[in-house]
């Protein structure tokens, strides 16, 4: 039994340390918000905060967060850069597909956390490895500036 701390709450996950925390989350936990992808951390689909950072859970084995805090996509709009980046995202109708969305906004409600006003290169360089099948990247940025601007 593992206990994790999840969007603000105490979770035990009865699964082995070497579980990875997407399957942790996905399979034990029910929150199937977060996408499995590729399994080897290249795709972004995956990504969650610990401790208010981007990472990839699909290769993040939960015995190895301890007490850390994990927030996912069920629980990033109640910060203010998620509600900001959620409600860009419908505005600005970023969505084709939406498989990857939840990822790209956990970059991007990562990357306006610690840089409230980024420019073109700060986006580049966040939300690379995060990849969109559809190719939304236009809309993708031009969704983080907004969120940016709306602060």
């Amino acid at each position: 039994m593992v206990n994790l701390h999840i969007n603000g709450e105490v979770k035990a996950v009865d699964a082995a340390n070497d579980t990875p925390l997407l399957w942790a989350l996905r399979d034990v936990l029910g929150l199937t918000g977060t996408k499995f992808g590729c399994g080897i951390a290249q795709c972004g689909a995956c990504t969650v905060h610990l401790d208010g950072k981007p990472i990839r859970s699909c290769v993040v084995p939960i015995g190895s967060i301890g007490e850390r805090a994990i927030t996912t996509i069920e629980a990033i709009g109640a910060t203010p850069p998620g509600r900001r980046i959620q409600q860009a995202w419908l505005d600005l109708e970023v969505i084709q597909c939406g498989y990857c969305q939840s990822g790209q906004i956990m970059s991007a409600a990562a990357l306006l956390a610690n840089k409230p006003d980024p420019d073109d290169a700060a986006i580049d360089a966040a939300m690379a490895g995060n990849i969109c099948r559809c190719g939304t990247y236009v809309r993708i940025r031009a969704a983080i500036r907004k969120a940016a601007r709306s602060a």
